[in-house]
């Protein structure tokens, strides 16, 4: 009989009312300023505290991933707990080194590991968790729960807008267009993730001009889907104007399952402050 556990990193960005409800275990991802070590979901304790410490900090914010030590010794105390299989479920292996890591670690422990890249990042790879979670709960197999993530991910598109884009060129996130965008003053880049690396794909001269290709994009998507959409809104301690797209939002599309979720520390670090996005997917709860 298989037991089996659903891991995370914090920069999923799950509530802890979530992750106690379906016995999620996340590990707090790792943001430096030169040699010292702080730890997402432990050292700020809000989004305006680390925007602030963002500003200010010298040398600039890098991160890092989880330490697989701390990894280990989780995965051998599930083993003597009784657990046969646990189901990792990582932010994109084309932003972090942890997909690599962790299958390296699947040969050395007591268990069976399931890595499973997300190829996104924020709420994009806690929505997946939370489904993987929900399959654990209602009893399927590690294949099913495999086969169901495979699904989700596949329906998952992001686009999201930078304020600036020099956090993302400092910390190498940017995979193309780097010379061209940061040779242009006052541009708003739209980016994506392809194949897990995040690319630029447009720019504008406005968050508003931004928002308004957004919703664009998204009602091609609307019109050609046949299963429910879930729409996650991230704001970067943005509130007011998370606010304003989704009250847009609801309105444009009533039927939409619409939620609301944050660019914390980890992410942060490479989007900056003020950053938006906007994160579609076919509704996890249709795959449970």
């Amino acid at each position: 009989m298989s037991k089996i556990a659903v891991l995370t990193n914090s920069s999923s960005y799950l509530t802890a009312a979530e992750l106690n409800r379906l016995d999620i275990k996340t590990f707090p991802d790792v943001v430096m300023m030169g040699a010292t070590e702080y730890f997402e979901g432990i050292s700020w304790q809000s989004q305006i505290e680390f925007y602030q410490f963002q500003q200010t900090a010298k040398p600039a914010l890098t991160t890092s991933q989880v330490a697989i030590g701390v990894i280990d010794e989780y995965l051998h105390e599930l083993a003597k707990a009784g657990y046969t299989d646990v189901i990792f479920v990582a932010i994109s292996a084309g932003i972090s080194g942890l997909v690599s890591s962790l299958t390296a670690l699947a040969n050395e422990v007591p268990i069976k590991l399931h890595v499973w890249d997300t190829k996104i990042a924020a709420r994009g790879a806690g929505n997946q968790a939370l489904l993987a979670a929900e399959l654990v709960h209602a009893n399927k197999p590690v294949e099913e729960i495999l086969t169901q993530l495979a699904v989700l991910r596949a329906s998952t598109d992001v686009r999201f807008v930078v304020d600036d884009i020099k956090h993302l060129q400092r910390t190498g996130r940017l995979s193309n267009g780097a010379a061209l965008l940061g040779s242009l003053l006052n541009i708003k880049p739209m980016l994506t993730f392809d194949d897990g690396k995040i690319i630029a794909i447009g720019k504008e001269r406005q968050m508003t001009r931004a928002w308004k290709k957004i919703q664009e994009n998204l009602n091609t998507v609307i019109a050609t889907v046949d299963y429910p959409l879930r729409v996650t809104i991230l704001d970067a301690n943005n509130p007011k104007l998370a606010e304003r797209w989704i009250a847009e939002l609801t309105a444009m599309a009533p039927d939409l399952i619409i939620e609301h979720s944050i660019i914390g520390p980890y992410i942060g670090v490479h989007t900056g402050e003020k950053a938006m996005g906007v994160i579609w997917a076919r509704d996890y709860q249709s795959l449970v």
